[in-house]
This record gives C-alpha cells, structure tokens and sequence, in this order.
C-alpha cells in the first residue's frame, strides 16, 4: 500500500514558489539549470527535474519523507496566493 498525503503550501513552499516565479524562466531554462536541491527552505529541498519536466520536492511530515512535484504553472499559482494542493507519496513506498 502506498502511503500518500496531499501538501497544502505554506509559507515556506510558497516562498519557493515566488522565488520560482520572480525567476521569469521557461520551462527549457529551468531544465537548463536542472538541479535536485536549489531550494532548501524549512522542510523542503528540491528543485527542477528536466527529464519529468516539473519541479521535485522531497518533505517531512512526522518524521517520515514525502516526495512531491509540481509544474511551473503550479509555482506560478501558488506564488500568486492561489489554492493549488498536491499529492504527496511517502519516500519508501
């Protein structure tokens, strides 16, 4: 069974995301600075994957990592204050 939680933004993911948006990158000049751990703010890392084409979060929740990701529009959303939830799936499932 997979272990799956949905990820509400906070203040420190969205943070992330109006650090991501205020870049004003393409989605081909994210990929171009691909990286698994621009961001580390609070109880994220992550960063742009280019192969899936979305940002790759990992997150604790109680002790246990969650992995998470989101598109470019998603960020730009979240930066904007918009409700835009997620699904999260525990690391080792």
């Amino acid at each position: 069974m997979v272990d799956m939680m949905t990820v509400i933004p906070d203040d420190d993911l969205r943070s992330i995301c109006r650090e991501i948006a205020q870049q004003r990158w393409t989605e081909a000049e994210w990929a171009e600075r691909e990286s698994d751990d621009m961001f580390q703010v609070g109880d994220y890392c992550g960063g742009f994957d280019a192969t899936e084409g979305e940002f790759c979060f990992e997150t604790y929740v109680d002790g246990k990592e969650y992995w998470f990701q989101f598109t470019l529009t998603d960020a730009q959303r979240i930066a904007a204050g918009e409700d835009v939830q997620m699904e999260a799936r525990k690391a080792d499932s």
